[in-house]
């Protein structure tokens, strides 16, 4: 504990300009009651209607069992992923960015249900919509955590068999849309940094002005597949956990991400 606490107040100190804000996000085991009507957001952005995207409903005690707590805004849980959004968002309005990398320094330590709440949160405020895309090629777990059906995904529209409208899901939440990756990418650094991933990311962000991309990458300290990526996305998110992100893992994450815009850290499972 004691070790990740300076390993943050040093990380803040030595780039005061890149680390940003640095929040604790708390998700835990606790039931949730689901209240799917408590979910629906006021019409201040028109609703969209999902025409072409498939829309599947969520098990609320799947979601329990993985810590997704933004879906059920009773959740006392849900509030600290809230006030992250609203920090998150205001940087990244300040700057005009549209797109959010979310990434960590090892595996395990939580940043692909920090990436899932985040894109929940943002998609209940009534000004955005958001997207949320795995772009973890080593071990892609959106669309297990969400419990999504996947009869087709990001894996098909890479090898060209489908189009993008095909492989796109609803979750059941207005403004949100998830692209799930469903098999490990052979070569994933050299796909990440390929032609093709620029194009999707440009299209994508270039759709809508009022959404907000979350893309969920794999770890920077196992591989440069984050690193690969990162030059075609606005800011990152850094997720360290307590217990598990050492010192020297977090300084040597800081050092990988020196030239990005590291809009702040998120110290989980304090």
């Amino acid at each position: 504990m004691e070790r990740i606490k300076q390993a943050i107040e040093k990380a803040k100190n030595q780039n005061p300009n890149e680390a940003g804000q640095f929040v604790q996000a708390q998700p835990n085991s606790r039931s949730a009651k689901f209240a799917p009507d408590s979910q629906q957001p006021s019409d201040a952005l028109e609703n969209v209607n999902y025409k072409k995207t498939r829309v599947v409903k969520l098990r609320a005690e799947h979601l329990e069992k993985n810590r997704i707590f933004s879906f059920n805004k009773n959740d006392p849980t849900s509030v600290t992923f809230d006030v992250l959004r609203t920090q998150i968002l205001q940087k990244m309005e300040e700057k005009g960015w549209r797109t959010l990398a979310i990434t960590s320094p090892t595996p395990m330590v939580g940043k692909t249900v920090v990436a899932i709440n985040l894109a929940m949160s943002i998609a209940q405020k009534t000004n955005k919509t958001a997207m949320l895309v795995d772009f973890d090629f080593r071990q892609p777990r959106i669309g297990a955590y969400l419990g999504l059906p996947m009869e087709k995904s990001l894996n098909d529209l890479l090898d060209g068999s489908v189009e993008l409208s095909d492989i796109l899901v609803n979750p059941d939440i207005p403004r949100l849309v998830v692209l799930p990756t469903m098999n490990a990418v052979n070569n994933p650094s050299e796909t990440l940094s390929s032609r093709k991933i620029a194009d999707l990311i440009k299209d994508l962000r270039e759709r809508y002005e009022s959404r907000i991309i979350i893309f969920d990458l794999p770890s920077l300290l196992h591989s440069d597949d984050a690193i690969a990526v990162l030059p075609q996305i606005d800011c990152i998110l850094m997720v360290v956990a307590n217990g598990m992100s050492s010192k020297r893992e977090i300084e040597d994450s800081l050092r990988h991400l020196s030239k990005a815009n590291l809009i702040g850290t998120v110290f989980n499972k304090a």
